[in-house]
């Protein structure tokens, strides 16, 4: 699905945010335009999924702006959703749902033509290889099967902005292939790709973003 007209930049200005009455990070920006891929890096503790919650308007800053484009995305929270997918640790499957419904669900909230939902669903269920899995209940999948079926909604509801806490948790080499081949049609597409990871992720052309620049250990060692 291309974009049009494409998105305007998805912008982070002077963040903060405190976890539980610690400091995380503070004086934080970003930029993501249409096509690009932001990997969030640092080690443990630095942010990372704060950062993403953040984005995906599920945390509110302490301090700082998200915006789209120049509106602030807390603006209407409904319509940021609306254009944007969040994939967390943990994975977004209901139990005694099918891997079919499961993303029928997903698709239906961003496409309210049924048959246009199923082919993006039978869609979907093909590329992450899980179309001889669509009538199994989700509390049958292994760990690999449910994180495919949840990134599976990245097509079966297209959006705009990808937000993706480490993906390629329990994915083999050959899905984190499929993986990659989608972020880049995304991107191919006007699309915007934020995410976190631990492993080497082929995403050409990306740019980083080092949580542990932002954090208190940062800033006294630049205070030193």
């Amino acid at each position: 699905m291309r974009f049009d007209p494409p998105p305007p930049d998805f912008i982070g200005r002077a963040l903060g945010c405190i976890r539980g009455g610690r400091p995380v990070f503070a004086g934080l920006d970003f930029r993501v335009a249409p096509g690009d891929a932001l990997v969030l890096l640092g080690p443990n503790g630095s942010g990372k999924s704060s950062l993403l919650r953040v984005m995906a308007g599920l945390l509110r800053p302490t301090v700082g702006q998200v915006l789209w484009g120049e509106v602030a995305a807390a603006e209407d929270a409904e319509a940021h959703a609306a254009r944007t997918h969040y994939v967390g640790h943990h994975d977004a499957i209901k139990p005694v749902l099918s891997v079919a419904e499961n993303l029928r669900f997903w698709a239906r909230l961003h496409e309210p033509h049924a048959a246009t939902a199923a082919r993006a669903v039978d869609g979907a269920l093909e590329r992450f290889g899980l179309a001889h899995l669509r009538e199994i209940p989700g509390k049958m999948l292994s760990a690999g099967q449910k994180r495919r079926t949840n990134l599976a909604r990245l097509l079966a509801a297209p959006s705009p902005l990808w937000l993706l806490d480490e993906p390629t948790t329990a994915l083999d080499r050959g899905s984190i292939k499929v993986l990659e081949a989608v972020m880049a049609e995304h991107r191919a597409q006007g699309g915007m790709v934020v995410l976190s990871t631990h492993q080497d992720v082929d995403l050409p052309g990306s740019r980083e973003l080092h949580l542990d620049r932002f954090t208190p250990e940062s800033w006294e060692e630049e205070a030193e």
